[in-house]
């Protein structure tokens, strides 16, 4: 057996959400390597999100190999799970997910892979290195270091370009990925995937000028709203009595703080401390309130803990589900290709 037979095959597969975007598809294709060192065989899937125009026959005439429809548009996240989920049906072993507007070079695709050929890493980010951009603004830029800040955080990783959307995911990280938010996929399966403890790097990449408005959002601070509440709740899903901890100190420090004030006013008048009467009543409701809120929200903490026990194992039954069900497709596919192979063997002659 040669050195080339015994290398097994990597099926890369490149996913493409795409909402009407006939004028850029083509030169995205056109622009992906279908050879690379190290794969076997590259292959295009483009997620129809609803469109209106030609834009997925153009995709077919310029080389797309797949493609999957929604009836109406869903949103970029959930065209990016469903591209996920037919890419794994197909077999794949590494999924490059990529945009269709072509901000991200298909040239790059070779340096974003080769950390998971390497077995060095299970998802990789492309990094755009915003602070190099020079068509994004000044605001953009310090939104987007200050926003990844906040991510690399409540991830715990150390990626730079958080909300990049060029990256590429190993066959057990796709299968660990699942979307619950419908706006962006970016911030909420980076931080899925580091408390996942998944391996996560980055590399950096250079991007295209891309001229038209994005359709994701309606300027800046309707990104960052929207993005903050995917971080709290993504947070908050995975780390439950930590994040209702630091809302029970916020209550419970100054609840202490009244209750000392009132205790040290009620010592003072018997001992005499005061050459007047003073009342504690008002610091005396207010710290217990506050301190009755607090252990109020510790215990929804702790039942919080212990719903996200039982998530936990949801969510490793729905890994070996998908895992049995890709297993499935490939037992399937090699049935019928064995099958195809006997039947071409036959009509040649073949004994």
């Amino acid at each position: 057996m040669t050195q080339q037979q015994q290398q097994p095959s990597v099926r890369l597969i490149v996913q493409i959400p795409a909402l009407n975007e006939r004028e850029t598809i083509s030169t995205v294709i056109a622009d992906i390597p279908r050879q690379i060192p190290g794969v076997s065989s590259v292959e295009v899937l483009i997620i129809d999100d609803g469109c209106t125009d030609d834009t997925v026959t153009v995709a077919l005439q310029a080389g797309a190999n797949h493609v999957v429809r929604h009836t109406s548009n869903k949103g970029l996240a959930t065209a990016y799970q469903t591209g996920i989920d037919a890419a794994l049906r197909l077999g794949a072993d590494i999924i490059v997910n990529t945009d269709a507007d072509h901000q991200y070079p298909g040239s790059e695709i070779p340096r974003l892979i080769a950390p998971i050929l390497a077995k060095e890493a299970d998802i990789v980010i492309g990094d755009r290195q915003v602070q190099m951009i020079e068509h994004f603004s000044p605001l953009k830029r310090t939104l987007q270091y200050v926003g990844s800040s906040v991510v690399r955080w409540a991830s715990e990783t150390n990626v730079p370009d958080t909300v990049s959307g060029f990256r590429a995911l190993s066959r057990q990280a796709a299968l660990r990925t699942f979307v619950t938010t419908d706006f962006s996929y970016t911030v909420e399966n980076l931080i899925q995937a580091g408390k996942r403890r998944l391996t996560i790097t980055a590399v950096p990449i250079r991007t295209n000028i891309v001229e038209r408005p994005s359709r994701l959002h309606r300027g800046n601070w309707n990104f960052i709203k929207r993005q903050a509440a995917i971080i709290a709740r993504t947070y908050a899903t995975y780390e439950p009595l930590k994040t209702f901890s630091y809302i029970t100190l916020v209550l419970f420090i100054p609840g202490l703080f009244f209750l000392l004030s009132a205790a040290y006013i009620f010592i003072g008048r018997r001992l005499n401390w005061f050459l007047e009467s003073r009342s504690n009543d008002q610091s005396l409701f207010v710290g217990g309130v506050l301190i009755v809120m607090a252990l109020v929200t510790f215990l929804i903490g702790l039942l919080a803990d212990r719903v996200g026990g039982v998530r936990r194992v949801q969510e490793e039954i729905l890994y070996r589900v998908r895992s049995i069900q890709v297993e499935d497709e490939a037992w399937r596919r090699d049935i019928t290709a064995r099958l195809d192979q006997i039947e071409r063997d036959r009509d040649i002659g073949i004994p």
